[in-house]
């Protein structure tokens, strides 16, 4: 890969630009939203935020229905990883808030929505272990949020993007760990941002596709990754060297594992081929493919409702099982 202080594309400005002062300035920027953990809100979702590593600066927004005080059922829990190709945006980025309002809403769930460190400051395997950091939270936290409203047993990892990276390496780590009484049940991997060496047929025919382009693809895993790692590195091919044989952990401890995807988005081929190496594995999966670009469901809400209609029955399906 190209020098990592650089732009591998080309393009000006750079996502990222460094300073002076060996800080970096972000030149792409979203909105944030203020959580909103006031009982006597008008918000039918409570938020507040939670420091998990003050060293680190990591911490998570809870998500919490707030239809959900006044009865005595535990909810669902949902982990979930934001995306930003490991580089841009925070559980607080008002996308990701109102995503995961939808999510614990609809769904009648606790969405835990972790705050990971970002590259290229923390370069991966920073976010896999930030993410692994926030389950052993969860699992051992006295947050009065949890402890009343969540059921332990019934615990979801998803991602959107890179996020869902995050959840499937997490998944890999916390597979062989005793999560007691935390019980992952499934993998929920929305859009999962992957990439390898050698273009895919998508790849080069969605190269300028909506949302994200194959240059902006390059140029975030330039900042993520190790440096001059290439991107057949584990962090980023999953399909290359044992990363096949590791997709048997998930088979060996019963998770079933949901992919979704667009056909319009560049990512696709590899998303359905990690799909299919997955299935041989004797991994139980689920795949939902539809029209549209890279996370649309963040930006559009009937696809949004659509995306989480099929999450519901999925989660349905699991629990029933």
């Amino acid at each position: 890969m190209s020098d990592n202080n650089q732009s591998s594309t080309g393009q000006n400005p750079p996502m990222l630009t460094l300073n002076s002062d060996g800080s970096w300035t972000r030149n792409i920027s979203y909105p944030c939203t203020l959580p909103t953990p006031d009982h006597d809100s008008d918000t039918l979702v409570l938020t507040k935020d939670v420091v998990i590593n003050h060293v680190n600066k990591t911490s998570v927004r809870i998500h919490l229905p707030k239809q959900t005080l006044i009865t005595t059922k535990k909810l669902p829990l949902i982990i979930y990883y934001h995306p930003g190709g490991f580089v841009l945006m925070s559980a607080t980025s008002t996308l990701v808030h109102e995503f995961c309002n939808k999510l614990a809403m609809q769904l009648s769930a606790m969405v835990v929505s972790v705050d990971y460190r970002l590259a290229p400051e923390h370069r991966l395997p920073a976010a896999y272990d930030d993410g692994v950091e926030a389950l052993h939270w969860v699992k051992s936290t006295q947050d009065p949020w949890l402890t009343k409203f969540v059921d332990f047993s019934n615990c979801y990892l998803m991602g959107s993007s890179a996020g869902a990276s995050i959840a499937y390496h997490v998944g890999l780590r916390v597979s062989i760990n005793d999560l007691e009484p935390l019980k992952v049940n499934a993998l929920i991997l929305h859009h999962l941002f992957i990439g390898g060496v050698d273009r895919t047929e998508s790849e080069i025919r969605l190269a300028d596709a909506q949302r994200v382009t194959l240059s902006k693809c390059d140029e975030m895993w330039n900042w993520s990754l190790p440096e001059d790692a290439s991107l057949d590195h584990e962090y980023c091919n999953v399909l290359v060297g044992g990363g096949p044989d590791d997709m048997g952990r998930i088979k060996d401890v019963g998770w079933r594992v949901m992919v979704t995807g667009c056909y319009g988005d560049l990512l696709i081929d590899r998303q359905m081929e990690f799909a299919k190496v997955m299935e041989k594995k004797g991994v139980k999966i689920e795949c939902f493919y539809g029209d549209g670009y890279h996370i649309i469901e963040l930006n559009d809400e009937s696809k949004a409702n659509e995306l989480i209609n099929t999450i519901s029955r999925f989660v349905s399906n699991v629990s029933d099982n």
